[in-house]
């Protein structure tokens, strides 16, 4: 059982924005530590373009749509505007958070993985698949192809389109280098690869590698701890469930050792 304050006094970075980062936020302080919210990523629609355009306009002839995120999920529904869901293909989600943010657009998910990973997405998705099958993965333009590739090499015909950019919110760069300089965090969280590269951006351009090392580094999925690992940092905290909860949970864990 975990102690209820088990992070007492711990200095969390909590890497997301405005409007994410509160539910984090909130079960960092529930065991005690104190979070240092500065948003390490943050999302913008792109463009309306022609390409958006016609996936819109012919969403009725794709077999199943894939969200790999919240944020995609919010992202489309900006731009698709039809509120007749009759003829909109079947729907596939990875997380519990995106099939939520589903939901809440009055919407059900067909298929959700048993893991939150994209490679367990994938080998769960195809056989249900069939050759032939047409679908629609929107996605951010940092997004990983494994999901298309996996797919066309199945013989589904794949169609991607560029939603959302992905960025570091120019004031986050200031604030991360003061509150580093100052040795004012003793938690670092990751939740995805772009976190941990715009973090590290941060720490190689103001030199700060020495003011990282007495930190614990937690992180959720392979993928990102495949990141700070090219970037020679240890984990410390890995969890096997994908969930901020989960990496909460495992980091007070790895304290209390």
């Amino acid at each position: 059982m975990l102690k209820p304050l088990g992070l007492k006094d711990k200095k969390v970075l909590v890497p997301r924005g405005t409007g994410q980062a509160k539910s984090f936020s909130q079960l960092v302080e529930k065991y005690g530590g104190i979070s240092i919210e500065i948003p390490l990523i943050a999302f913008r629609p792109i463009d309306f373009n022609p390409q958006l355009q016609t996936a819109m306009n012919q969403i009725d002839t794709y077999d199943w749509i894939v969200f790999t995120s919240n944020v995609t999920v919010e992202t489309f529904f900006s731009f698709y505007k039809n509120k007749n869901h009759i003829s909109f293909p079947k729907i596939a989600v990875i997380g519990t958070k995106t099939e939520e943010v589903l939901q809440e657009k009055g919407l059900k998910a067909d298929f959700v993985p048993s893991g939150y990973v994209t490679e367990v997405f994938v080998d769960e998705f195809l056989p249900i698949v069939p050759s032939g099958s047409k679908v629609l993965i929107p996605k951010g333009n940092l997004a990983r192809e494994y999901i298309s590739t996996s797919l066309s090499n199945h013989g589904v015909l794949v169609d991607e389109i560029i939603i959302y950019e992905t960025y570091m919110p120019e004031e986050s760069t200031e604030k991360l280098a003061k509150t580093l300089s100052m040795d004012e965090i003793d938690i670092l969280m990751f939740t995805s690869p772009s976190t941990v590269n715009h973090f590290m951006h941060v720490v190689e351009e103001y030199r700060l590698e020495s003011h990282i090392e007495r930190c614990v580094i937690c992180c959720i999925g392979p993928v990102t701890e495949k990141k700070l690992r090219a970037f020679g940092l240890p984990i410390h905290v890995s969890p096997e469930e994908y969930t901020v909860k989960e990496m909460i949970k495992s980091t007070i864990q790895f304290l209390e050792k």
